[in-house]
């Protein structure tokens, strides 16, 4: 069985646990403040979950989540993710992170910071663009007519390959806006940040999106 490790307990690393959960998978998750924080989710999300540090959490997942701050990426441990596929699913809120001028120039994005942070990772920008509560309600099985699809974008076809199967299996489809390099265009207040979107609704919200510089 496959495990996916899930660095960040939030909003969005919480709801892809539930998510990943309920599509077969087994998850190890943590956050900032140590596994034992963790013990109610854990005990919600039931035995197909423990909690543990970021480190562990890296080091058990096949394939990694990395779901914190931007401003926190220095944190996210290097080995224990080399050579694994890593779902970024990160936003730039300079309210939040604090200005970051390659961000702030277009000159990146910040599925490419995390990139480099990790340089033997398959970073892949994933469920960056939707509300967390949507991971587990706006489902919906293959074939549905007007089924919500998410962006997948990434250097590393196999990273986009597995992002979306398991898209696929949460419920939903997935529309590639690969390379990584492209990800702006599911970035916040682009046409396409976090409304609800069938396939080629996507695609048209992409083409939409506008960039300076």
């Amino acid at each position: 069985m496959t495990t996916i490790g899930i660095i960040g307990a939030g909003r969005i690393g919480s709801q892809v646990a539930r998510a990943a959960l309920g599509a077969g998978y087994e998850v190890v998750i943590a956050n900032s403040r140590g596994p034992e924080t963790l013990s109610d989710l854990v005990a919600e999300l039931g035995s197909g979950a423990r909690a543990a540090t970021a480190a562990e959490a890296g080091e058990a997942g096949d394939v990694v989540v990395v779901t914190i701050p931007l401003h926190a990426i220095d944190q996210v441990p290097v080995e224990p993710l080399a050579g694994k596929i890593v779902l970024d699913t990160n936003n730039y809120y300079p309210e939040r992170d604090g200005q970051i001028p390659a961000l702030d120039a277009n000159e990146t994005t910040t599925s490419q910071l995390l990139q480099d942070r990790l340089p033997t990772s398959k970073v892949v920008k994933a469920f960056n663009h939707i509300y967390a509560p949507d991971i587990t309600t706006d489902v919906a099985p293959a074939g549905t007519p007007d089924r919500r699809a998410i962006a997948v974008s990434s250097d590393h076809p196999e990273a986009v390959e597995f992002v979306t199967r398991l898209y696929d299996e949460i419920g939903f489809d997935a529309v590639d806006v690969s390379p990584l390099s492209e990800s702006w265009r599911v970035e916040r207040d682009r046409p396409a940040y976090v409304v609800r979107q069938n396939v080629q609704e996507l695609r048209d919200n992409l083409a939409r999106a506008e960039r300076e510089g």
